[in-house]
């Protein structure tokens, strides 16, 4: 019988859809296991990178099912954003049109490759039903003071008419369409990300050893905490109104290098001298330039600055100190002022000396300082009473002193930024605000969600459809009852993202009544296995530990962290690139399973690499995957049915007794594979090798409890052809996982080196059984010629590997 995989795989997929065998259980006595991969977007098709994500779930997925848990596995859409509109502009075809189109093909392809996901559990996150509990979300966070409203400098996306938060910028770039960010002023919404900065760094701590460690290490540097001395330089100028400049430092024992200020371009004082035409005018035209570049481009570019015509007082020396703006200095940061010590910052060195600014060293290490700015430790000089201080005790009691003259304060700062909101489009969810010119920002009244799109709109790229759309606007004030306006601005899909976990962990059957069901969440909770690219490390990664810890204070939630164990996986490349449709090096899954079938995409995408190292497409070894296969079922298909049958081991041959050794070997790496490191690729080569041995055997009772462990083995890896055997073999669909048999691994004989004088002269085979005296006996009779009529000093022998023979 020949192999043919499209048959077989239409017959499996419908039977498992027949037999509801991907549902979860609703029985919450069983142990369980919750394992999600990050959901897609609705483009149209799936891609490798989808085949690949979601075959590593799959598999872990598959082998909890077969181990007896309680495993939910769910998919959905992530099927808000801008690409939809894209797509109306270009082919005149609505956004949401397009988005459940697509999402009608996507499903169709997800089944075609056999993933086990639940159905029951599958939503996209642009249903109305979603956006409902979403929107009761936002207002819930916006009544507990975890989101507000403030007119700011954003990042502002010219081509997408949209804004970015920092962490969709990537090199100046929106992260999305690629075309370059600028700084905009614009009002929107902020969640209040900064008011759980010290839980999310602090609870990295207990995601190590079960989260790649080079995302710890991303959060913790976006969170960047930071220690120090925050204090004013007195500042007198009849001109402008401002009469202090605050500063913060992590480094306060350098406080008496100070020879400059650093301002950012968009400082108070900066902006009053510009008001004021205080400045030249091509001053401003250059201040306005680096004001419209994103931070990053800042801080990569040449340092560049302009003095201000400005000096401020130092707090102990009582030196005049000139006030600069400069580029690398970021108005979110601390306050927007650095004090510069380019005696001993690398930065503030490179500034200095493009425009010869005073240099004062204060820390002395050795008589070799010859480049001091890149001394960080020492002895303090030149810092009057603190002369001679080391640079941590000088830190600690200059911060005293100026706490004790009322001059400063030890305070906390962090890098990362409250995270904005609002965009300026259509195709996303309507934030459930009201504009009352009496009462300002209202909330929605939550029995009025789902604040819903209006598809009467018209998308050509100019502005935000919503904020043109009169009629849609129209509401009533909650408060005061008078007319007033639907906020028209939609929220950042990353919100969507958030808490689609929580989500999918609540029983499908509450989804109309709440958004998520306690019990079930509470049982499913936290997510055992997550999977996704590592470049959501800063995005998704960080959004979600956040939602997780503010849904866990509304009282939706009670787990700490959403993602027990994190995989990150590789991406998959063609020809030394990333594939995508603009390098024109796409695979397309449709044409591989219509060719070779969806077992063989899935065994080649779990042997090629393992799962976190990067996956280069290689047809020949696609073309391997589906030899194997054929092999694997052209030996079994002819195989006997029947039921296992006892094997006294002993009585088996030598090859027999290797083929079953290398069968079980297999079956015990599969634990570890499955449970602990998912090196899916190292545990096909063991099945091979273990096929490979099996393919002189006659022996029907060895093969059949061959192929029951192979098959059993396999399964998670290629479901549809081992489903296929078993019930043909065995007339079965799950296994019995089998024990390990230790006495498989007992060698009868082995292999011992002998050496003379050190040097390796020959090996001899021995039965297990053979003893000391009875093996060096052998030993000397092998090498004989390398002995004889020599006299024989030393017998040295390492238990079951070594013999050598010392001579003289």
């Amino acid at each position: 019988m020949a192999y043919e995989a499209a048959k077989i795989e239409k017959k499996w997929q419908q039977k498992w859809q027949d037999s509801a065998y991907f549902e979860p259980k609703n029985d919450f006595s069983l142990p369980k296991k919750y394992v999600l991969s990050m959901f897609p977007y609705p483009s149209g098709r799936i891609h490798m990178g989808h085949v690949r994500n979601y075959s590593i779930g799959d598999a872990i997925a598959r082998y909890y099912r077969k181990k007896g848990y309680n495993v939910l596995h769910p998919i959905g859409f992530d099927s808000f954003g801008m690409p939809a509109e894209n797509a109306a502009i270009k082919h005149g075809i609505h956004p949401k049109k397009w988005t459940y189109e697509n999402i009608d093909y996507m499903k169709k392809e997800l089944f075609s490759l056999g993933f086990s996901f639940s159905n029951k559990q599958m939503l996209a996150t642009s249903d109305p039903l979603y956006t409902k509990f979403e929107q009761e979300i936002f207002i819930k966070m916006y009544e507990k003071g975890l989101i507000y409203t403030k007119e700011a400098e954003v990042n502002w996306c010219e081509n997408d008419k949209t804004v970015l938060a920092n962490e969709q910028v990537e090199d100046g770039k929106c992260w999305r369409c690629g075309h370059d960010v600028v700084r905009k002023k614009m009002p929107g919404y902020y969640i209040k990300i900064t008011a759980y900065a010290d839980e999310l760094l602090n609870d990295l701590k207990k995601l190590e050893g079960k989260w790649p460690n080079q995302v710890l290490t991303m959060q913790e540097n976006w969170i960047g905490k930071s220690e120090g001395l925050s204090f004013d330089f007195a500042l007198q100028d009849e001109r402008i109104s401002v009469t202090k400049v605050n500063v913060f430092t992590t480094r306060a024992e350098t406080i008496y290098g100070v020879s400059y200020i650093a301002l950012a371009p968009d400082h108070e004082i900066v902006n009053e001298l510009i008001t004021k035409n205080l400045l030249e005018k091509d001053v401003v035209e250059k201040i306005q330039n680096i004001q419209n570049q994103t931070p990053r481009q800042r801080q990569a570019s040449k340092k560049e600055g302009y003095f201000l015509n400005l000096y401020a007082t130092h707090p102990l020396s009582g030196e005049k100190i000139s006030l600069w703006v400069a580029n690398f200095v970021l108005s979110d940061y601390g306050s927007g002022a650095v004090m510069s010590v380019p005696a001993h910052d690398e930065r503030d060195y490179e500034f200095a000396q493009e425009y010869k600014l005073n240099i004062k060293k204060v820390i002395f290490k050795d008589d070799n300082d010859k480049e001091c700015h890149t001394i960080k430790e020492g002895r303090l000089i030149n810092s009057a009473e603190f002369d001679n201080l080391e640079c941590n005790e000088a830190r600690e009691k200059i911060i005293a002193k100026m706490q004790e003259l009322g001059i400063g304060k030890k305070v906390t700062n962090f890098k990362i930024r409250d995270w904005g909101v609002s965009r300026q489009r259509y195709w996303g969810a309507p934030i459930p605000m009201i504009k009352c010119q009496d009462c300002g920002i209202v909330a929605q009244e939550i029995k009025n969600l789902p604040i819903t799109l209006p598809e009467d709109v018209v998308i050509n790229g100019e502005g935000n459809p919503l904020d043109k759309h009169e009629d849609w606007k129209k509401c009533t004030c909650p408060k005061c009852g008078k007319k007033a306006q639907k906020e028209s601005d939609t929220l950042d899909t990353f919100f969507e993202s958030s808490w689609y976990f929580a989500r999918f962990a609540s029983d499908s059957a509450t989804w109309q009544e709440k958004a998520v069901d306690e019990k079930s969440v509470d049982y499913w909770m936290s997510v055992d296995e997550y999977i996704g690219g590592i470049e959501h490390a800063i995005l998704h990664l960080l959004y979600a530990r956040f939602f997780q810890k503010a849904l866990r204070d509304l009282g939706y939630l009670k787990d700490d962290e959403p993602f027990s164990r994190l995989l990150t996986q590789g991406m998959v490349t063609k020809d030394g690139f990333k594939m995508s449709k603009s390098k024109g090096n796409v695979v397309d899954p449709d044409y591989i399973i219509q060719k070779y079938g969806a077992d063989s995409a899935r065994l080649f995408i779990l042997f090629a690499a393992p799962p976190a190292k990067e996956l280069e497409w290689n047809d020949s070894a696609l073309e391997g995957a589906f030899k194997f296969i054929n092999r694997l079922y052209e030996r079994a298909i002819n195989l006997t049915p029947g039921n296992l049958e006892d094997i006294v081991h002993s009585d088996l041959n030598k090859d027999e007794k290797y083929a079953r050794m290398k069968v079980y070997e297999a079956l015990k790496k599969s634990f570890e594979v499955y449970e602990e490191n998912f090196a899916f690729n190292t545990l096909i080569a063991s099945c091979m090798e273990a096929l490979n041995a099996l393919s002189q055997i006659q022996n029907e009772k060895l093969l059949k409890e061959a192929f029951y462990i192979i098959l059993n083995i396999l399964e998670p890896i290629i479901p549809h052809v081992c489903f296929e055997l078993s019930e043909h073999l065995f007339k079965c669909e799950n296994f019995k996982i089998l024990d390990i048999k230790e006495e498989v691994f007992i060698k009868d004989s082995f292999t011992i080196a002998i050496s003379v004088n050190g040097k390796k002269r020959g090996e001899i085979e021995i039965s297990s059984q053979t003893n000391k005296d009875e093996i060096l006996t052998l030993a000397k009779q092998n090498v004989s010629k390398w002995i004889v009529n020599k006299e024989l000093l030393k017998e040295i022998y390492i238990d079951k590997k070594l013999v050598n023979l010392v001579v003289k």
